[in-house]
C-alpha cells in the first residue's frame, strides 16, 4: 500500500478497521525487529528514540523489555 488511494474505503468500516489492525500489527513487528537492530548496533536510548520521536523514556519504558540486551555486533551510529 502505498498510496492513500490504495488504503481501503472508510465507508466499509469492517473492511477498513480490519485493515487498521494489520497495519498496526505489522508496524509493531517492523518497529520492534528495527529497534533490535539498533540495540545489536549500540545505539542509545536517545537515538532509538529520536527516530522514533519520543522521549528516551517513553522508548525504553515501552520496548526495553521487548528486546535483548545487545550483542557483539559493531556500532554502526
Amino acid at each position: 500500500m502505498d498510496k492513500l488511494a490504495d488504503l481501503p474505503d472508510p465507508e466499509d468500516p469492517a473492511t477498513a478497521l480490519a485493515a487498521v489492525v494489520s497495519m498496526r500489527r505489522a508496524a509493531d513487528r517492523l518497529e520492534l525487529a528495527a529497534v533490535q537492530v539498533a540495540i545489536d548496533d549500540g545505539w542509545s536510548w536517545a537515538l532509538i528514540a529520536d527516530s522514533l520521536g519520543v522521549t528516551p523514556q517513553a522508548a525504553h519504558k515501552r520496548l526495553a523489555s521487548r528486546v535483548g540486551k545487545g550483542s557483539t555486533r559493531k556500532a554502526s551510529r
